[in-house]
């Protein structure tokens, strides 16, 4: 018997509605979904190097190495399902509910134990559909610009622990945070331009006052599908207003600029304006080098 102690963020995650999926479909349907979804739901961990403990029926359970992995990871599993809906991919929507924990736990024989494991789950039964709940005390792990993006909830009672403090992460915006930012400065090398041209790999795409919009991210769907880990299914949207173009970014990992002259930027569910010329990355930052780059330019 194999034993050792380590930290993990111990993550659930539960499909909303699964009895009465089997009540309404049968058992042979409805069992058909679940899976459809649990396998869904595998491949987002394995892409983030986590590890499928189990599934317990309707419920997937699983480890990552750290909390900033397993919050990346569940807002995956979210826009994933909610593609996975859009595109009819199970005969009914579904949704699913996630909690989970960074802490010390036990693994044993490929299983995990321990009161790491005792609060993650209480933190997906705290969850609500399409929810992600984490503790205050997970919560604090994450760097400053995913702490941003957690809200406090409520403080449960986890036996042994007493009271703890219980947060959701917004995994999805509808309000985009609208930067304040002085047109005139930073339009000074763009007067009016009528088209953006956007490049990534062997395709292009030309925004200006026929086509004002387009959406970019690692969904086949987006007018620019980018084949970057790191990238949310829906991106970042770039949209012409006022005949000047916006970069608005909806991800969890932020978005990175860089232009000719070496000027970066960071961004995240914030707006720009793009001047200039250069490159944009997805997700990772210039100093990892990203390979799957966009490329901007503008025609006066």
């Amino acid at each position: 018997m194999l034993t050792k102690s380590k930290k993990l963020s111990i993550l659930f995650a539960d499909i909303c509605g699964s009895t009465k999926l089997y009540d309404s479909l049968g058992d042979a349907r409805a069992r058909e979904i679940v899976s459809t979804t649990l396998n869904l739901l595998t491949e987002v961990i394995n892409r983030y190097q986590g590890t499928v403990i189990k599934t317990l029926g309707d419920e997937i359970m699983c480890t990552f190495d750290n909390a900033e992995i397993a919050t990346k990871a569940a807002c995956d599993m979210q826009e994933s399902l909610e593609e996975a809906n859009e595109q009819g991919v199970t005969e009914i929507p579904v949704t699913i509910r996630v909690g989970f924990h960074y802490g010390s736990c036990i693994l044993e024989d490929g299983d995990v134990h321990g009161d790491a494991v005792n609060v993650a789950a209480r933190m997906a039964a705290q969850a609500k559909s399409r929810q992600i709940i984490t503790t205050a005390e997970s919560a604090k792990l994450l760097p400053s610009v995913l702490q941003e993006s957690t809200r406090f909830v409520d403080y449960a009672s986890i036996k042994g622990k007493g009271e703890i403090e219980i947060v959701e992460f917004i995994w999805q915006e509808d309000d985009v945070t609208r930067m304040s930012v002085d047109l005139s400065a930073a339009t000074t090398n763009q007067t009016n331009p009528t088209e953006l041209a956007l490049h990534y790999r062997d395709i292009q795409v030309i925004l200006n006052h026929e086509r004002e919009i387009a959406v970019i991210g690692r969904s086949p769907t987006c007018d620019l599908p980018v084949a970057e880990t790191l990238a949310s299914r829906q991106h970042i949207k770039i949209e012409l207003r006022r005949d000047k173009f916006f970069l608005i970014d909806e991800s969890t990992n932020g978005t990175y600029l860089q232009h000719t002259d070496g000027t970066q930027s960071f961004v995240r569910r914030e707006e720009v304006p793009l001047v200039g010329e250069g490159v944009i990355s997805l997700g990772r930052a210039f100093s990892d080098n990203p390979q799957e780059l966009i490329r901007f330019s503008f025609n006066a």
